[in-house]
């Protein structure tokens, strides 16, 4: 059964002349049975005449070019239409003769260059068989050529229109890739904005607080084990987002979950930052991808209040259901900003972005009494 399975595999690895020969030689070997002889396409009205030598020279011009029609589709066509003119004008009216229109067939659609004067040539080419037929023969009615001609137009018609559904195709092939790729770019970029912010932010406000504790050793050394206690996180987050480019790389074990907010707070409240953290109700058994968008709301937020809002009581509220996430970030107003540099704007439209993508609802904003305040609910098991 594996073998039977593999066959058609195996014959699509093939070279395609390979793969188009077998038509040519049946249509070369139904053609010389002497059964079938004068049983082909007979256009003109000549008598049939018997199978020579000529007449095999006819018949291996119309069989055997069909094997290279999709790899030289423009000398296929030139040698069928050769060997149809010598068969007809000769009056074997092999078999062999229905070859034409899938010559015409296979031009049509893989044809690229020169495509317009190659149908002008051929149809110069059918006008001056049919005068000629007409000179040497009874003769044939007008409708006759006109029916023929409109036979072999439909083939080429016909090819041209699988041609163009195959570029149609792989346009369209092509602009799923680029929009694949476009959004892992921007899926990537958001990670590094996430983790590069937060990380450097913490780490300046850090050392910012650091040059004022020159007086007090301990707390300095306490200060710098905590900006370099940072930096390795910031180090083992961005390796942890490098590996997600390995195909071989699980994600699912690298990627930052609402179970670990509990240490992104502590390291927020290192950095100097009153933090108020509440966590309510029982994650739901699969959370799909509102587990990183929780987590990253929390983070974005939690960075904007380092670095707009440092020394102000900032509360950390989230509550599980079975079907969603809920995230209240909020400070209270009474801090200052720290001296690191300006946003641009990305985060808040990031998480924004991240949430819509699930579903779910975001908003941002100043708070009545004062402060800023981020809430998020994020549908759980939804995955993006």
């Amino acid at each position: 059964m594996t073998r039977l399975r593999s066959l058609p595999e195996l014959w699509r690895r093939l070279d395609v002349t390979v793969r188009d020969l077998p038509l040519g030689l049946i249509l070369l070997a139904t053609s010389l049975m002497p059964a079938l002889h004068n049983r082909g396409t007979e256009i003109g009205g000549l008598p049939g005449r018997g199978l020579d030598a000529l007449g095999v020279v006819a018949v291996c011009l119309q069989s055997l070019p069909l094997a290279v029609r999709r790899r030289l589709p423009a000398v296929a066509l030139g040698l069928v239409a050769a060997g149809f003119a010598l068969d007809q004008l000769s009056g074997y009216h092999l078999l062999a003769g229905s070859a034409l229109p899938i010559a015409l067939l296979s031009a049509g659609s893989h044809l690229e260059r020169r495509r317009r004067d190659t149908v002008i040539v051929l149809s110069v080419a059918y006008v001056s068989l049919a005068v000629a037929l007409q000179r040497i023969g009874p003769g044939e009615s007008l409708v006759g050529f006109i029916a023929f001609y409109l036979v072999l137009a439909l083939a080429w018609g016909a090819g041209s229109w699988l041609r163009r559904t195959r570029i149609l195709e792989s346009e369209q092939r092509r602009r799923v890739a680029e929009d694949t790729r476009l959004a892992e770019r921007t899926r990537i970029a958001r990670e590094l904005h996430d983790i590069v912010t937060h990380h450097v932010t913490a780490m300046v406000v850090q050392t910012e607080a650091a040059r004022y504790l020159t007086a007090a050793p301990d707390r300095l050394d306490q200060t710098l084990a905590t900006v370099t206690d940072t930096g390795r996180r910031a180090i083992t987050d961005l390796r942890h987002l490098l590996d997600l480019l390995n195909p071989d790389h699980s994600a699912e074990a690298r990627t930052p979950t609402v179970g670990r907010l509990l240490p992104l707070v502590e390291q927020t409240r290192r950095a100097g930052q009153t933090v108020e953290f509440t966590e309510e109700g029982t994650p739901a058994e699969s959370t799909g991808s509102a587990d990183l968008v929780a987590y990253r709301v929390v983070q974005e937020s939690l960075t904007n209040a380092l670095k707009y809002a440092q020394g102000s009581l900032t509360s950390v509220h989230v509550r599980h259901s079975e079907r969603e996430i809920s995230v209240e970030v909020s400070t209270d107003g009474s801090g200052a900003r720290a001296r690191v540099p300006g946003g641009s704007g990305r985060g808040l439209a990031g998480l924004r972005e991240r949430v819509d993508v699930l579903g779910g609802e975001f908003s941002a904003g100043p708070r009545s009494g004062g402060g800023f305040v981020v809430r998020a609910r994020i549908p759980a098991g939804s995955s993006a």
